[in-house]
């Protein structure tokens, strides 16, 4: 084993999912209505729009297939909301960190494996753009040139838990299943890489856990397992 991807919400970044969304919301709904524009409509059509890239195919990334499927939907001039929402994440996004917190110890995962020669990749759901991922990553404490590839929906033509998204990770990074590791948070969207042969690790501080599946044949723990893990890991020829 010599790459790990990590997840981000609930893994790197300790998050609240539906706390984050009310806030995501709200900050967005702001904005739209100072600028005239009703935000039940924009919502309804984002939620579509993202519904579709959950279920992309490949043929298109996720960011044409969200456009596509909004412009068809949103009751309104879609194409004037485009620069908007540019904006929104330019200046406002940011401010939902009001509702994430930080990990020392995700920091400190991360430098260890750095340090020790691994390869590490940020394979979060790719439904945002990549503003939006790197601002998160720069919440939990991290920097975007920590990873070798952050997965965004510019460059991802299907999501999690399509087996797809993760071989089409594999690919950019030129690894096999079998040099990776995955540590995420949610046993569905994350755990199904080892139906690829990869090895993983679920991280239970903000475990996501809706089915009734045994879990207990994965590697888990909370981060300071975690980290007792990667310590005891080798060190790389670099």
């Amino acid at each position: 084993m010599n790459t790990v991807l990590f997840d981000l919400d609930g893994t790197l970044l300790p998050l609240d999912q539906d706390q984050f969304l009310e806030t995501y919301f709200g900050l967005m709904g702001k904005m739209m209505a100072a600028r005239g524009i009703e935000p039940k409509p924009l919502f309804k059509a984002i939620w579509t729009g993202t519904e579709a890239m959950v279920r992309n195919d490949g043929l298109m990334t996720n960011e044409e297939k969200f456009w596509r499927v909004f412009d068809n939907v949103y009751e309104g001039d879609a194409k004037a909301l485009r620069p908007l929402l540019e904006e929104f994440y330019q200046t406002e996004f940011d401010k939902a960190k009001a509702v994430a917190s930080q990990n020392p110890l995700a920091r400190e995962c991360v430098d260890l494996l750095k340090d020790k020669g691994y390869t590490l990749a940020l394979t979060t759901n790719p439904l945002f753009p990549a503003i939006a991922t790197h601002y998160r990553i720069q919440w939990a404490g991290l920097k975007p040139e920590d990873f070798s590839l952050i997965t965004t929906y510019e460059n991802c033509s299907y999501s999690k838990p399509n087996l797809d998204y993760y071989r089409g990770v594999l690919k950019a990074l030129k690894k096999e299943p079998h040099e990776c590791l995955m540590v995420g948070n949610d046993a569905k969207e994350d755990l199904c890489v080892a139906d690829l042969g990869m090895d993983t690790f679920l991280l239970t501080d903000h475990l996501i856990h809706k089915g009734s599946e045994d879990l207990s044949h994965h590697r888990q723990g909370d981060f300071n397992t975690l980290k007792n893990w990667i310590e005891a890991l080798p060190i790389l020829t670099k």
